[in-house]
């Protein structure tokens, strides 16, 4: 596969959709590994955790959401790079199904027990 460059400060934002076009939330955030002088795209993040994330308040904000009663939170995704087909920017879709993506909140939960 080529390498491609993509500005991702261009892809913040964009509305991801499923193989029916539905929307499925918006990129929100990026994950990235360094590997050499570069920087390889990881997992994108979608959906409003992904917002907290992005100012490092998730922990924060869900206590907070969790001490005022909140009981379900819509956790956001991550989908891995090679699930986003960025073919067009403008219009990025899944490769897979959403129910075979990880929630944000399972995500924090597996890094937390790796700790």
């Amino acid at each position: 596969m080529a390498n491609h460059e993509i500005h991702l400060e261009l892809l913040l934002g964009k509305q991801v959709l499923d193989s029916t076009g539905k929307a499925v939330g918006r990129i929100e955030e990026v994950r990235g590994e360094k590997q050499g002088s570069e920087w390889v795209v990881q997992e994108y993040l979608i959906g409003y955790p992904a917002i907290l994330e992005r100012l490092s308040a998730w922990t924060i904000a869900l206590g907070i959401l969790h001490l005022f009663g909140a009981q379900k939170i819509h956790s956001g995704y991550s989908i891995p790079w090679d699930k986003l087909d960025l073919t067009d920017p403008e219009k990025p879709r899944l490769l897979c199904n959403l129910d075979d993506l990880k929630t944000i909140s399972e995500q924090e939960k597996t890094a937390e027990q790796q700790r």
